[in-house]
């Protein structure tokens, strides 16, 4: 009891997760008589998870687009197809952060990567301050649904179901988030009296020019997926492959002096993902072998009685979830926890993965401490109170999302069955 106590009290106050993770799980293994060689089995097993290496290579391929000059040339070219329109805009950065943040995996990058080009721009041309901020802030975390997202290849590992599978299942949710955030960003400027931008076949020439190297990108990727013609590891290889040559050997925007730093940077993420993935897999082991799911269950089914007021509490719950602790470690840590639960009611598990990551993506932006809150705080020098003031509005349209997602089933599963 003392020694769990600790480890809670090592985690408030800023101990590494996967630290505290591992110490729990020896603390079991040590309480049942397990010999420890049993822990270094699962973490050394998890190189037994061929899948797992679309992870680093998807990663390598967004942190090089990040610091290329593509999200500039994403930003022109939707521009030019839907800068026309009143309010085109606000679609041009809802298109773009998504796409961004579905091959980053990190809304927080997306804020910074784009922010810089698309804050600026729509402030020029007139767009409320707030509203601004707010529609900035919340785009970064729209891509999570999209493939090849990393949140979306993680969530299939530990729940050990299709990737290509759930890709699909993504698709249909993702587009009603950026359907209802676009309907509300065209109603809320619909009385906006800015010159707006003619339509010219001739600027969208000279953007699609400019960007032909980024468009096959999501064609070839994901199309190759779709269509079987990739597994999920192959269409990560060629996409890391393609983006590298693209950006270092035609474009020319990486040096090769700076590749070294930009592969370090994207591979300290995945290492923390692999990491807290490996001591998890150890954990969640012990959790079975102690019996702790099906104490749970029992637990829970004494005040849940239906499937649609089990979905409500698992919202609420990923809500405060995903307020404190970051999407990969959420998977890794509470997935094989809720998995036999939801099974109990009858929740699809593709579904099921679907409102975990709609549900998870709103903690990003859930006060007090949602992480790209502070982070756009931090890049827009805007005090936090007015984050949280503006992304608000942004915030209820995208849990009306989720809540439809989590009801309606079919929206995840329909591509799943035709």
């Amino acid at each position: 009891m003392i020694l769990s106590l600790l480890l809670i009290i090592l985690a408030l106050f800023g101990a590494p997760l996967f630290t505290v993770i591992a110490a729990s799980a020896m603390l079991g293994y040590y309480r049942e008589g397990i010999d420890m060689m049993a822990m270094a089995i699962e973490v050394i097993g998890l190189a037994n998870m061929p899948m797992l290496s679309a992870i680093p290579l998807f990663t390598f391929a967004g942190y090089l687009l990040s610091e290329s000059g593509a999200p500039r040339r994403l930003v022109n070219l939707t521009t030019a197809l839907f800068g026309w329109l009143p309010g085109g805009l606000a679609l041009v950065a809802l298109a773009a952060c998504a796409f961004f943040t579905a091959f980053t995996g990190a809304s927080g990058v997306t804020i910074i990567a784009l922010g810089a080009l698309l804050y600026p721009a729509l402030q020029q041309d007139g767009y409320p301050d707030n509203f601004n901020l707010g529609l900035v802030t919340t785009s970064g975390s729209l891509g999570l649904l999209f493939a090849p997202s990393l949140p979306l290849i993680l969530y299939a590992v530990v729940a050990e179901i299709s990737i290509q599978e759930l890709f699909k299942a993504g698709v249909l949710p993702g587009l009603l988030m950026l359907a209802l955030l676009g309907g509300y960003c065209l109603w809320m400027n619909r009385d906006n009296r800015q010159p707006l931008k003619e339509f010219s076949w001739q600027r969208v020439y000279t953007a699609v020019g400019a960007a032909k190297w980024e468009i096959p990108l999501p064609i070839f990727v994901l199309g190759g997926i779709y269509s079987g013609l990739f597994a999920v590891s192959e269409a990560a290889a060629v996409t890391a492959l393609y983006v590298l040559v693209v950006e270092v050997f035609i474009l020319r925007e990486i040096s090769m002096k700076q590749l070294p730093d930009v592969m370090r940077e994207s591979m300290l993420l995945v290492g923390g993902i692999l990491i807290i993935l490996a001591v998890s897999l150890a954990s969640t082991n012990y959790m079975i072998d102690a019996g702790i799911p099906q104490k749970l269950l029992e637990y829970i089914t004494n005040f849940v009685s239906s499937q649609a007021s089990f979905l409500f509490l698992l919202f609420i719950f990923l809500l405060i979830l995903g307020a404190i602790l970051d999407i990969f470690s959420a998977v890794v840590l509470v997935v094989p926890l809720i998995l036999p639960i939801a099974a109990l009611y009858d929740v699809n598990q593709f579904h099921l993965g679907i409102i975990f990551l709609a549900a998870m993506q709103l903690g990003y932006l859930t006060p007090p401490v949602g992480l790209n809150l502070f982070i756009a705080s931090y890049r827009f020098d805007r005090p936090i109170m007015n984050v949280y003031a503006a992304t608000l509005p942004f915030l209820m349209i995208l849990m009306v999302c989720v809540f439809i997602i989590m009801y309606w089933a079919d929206l995840s599963l329909w591509l799943l069955t035709h």
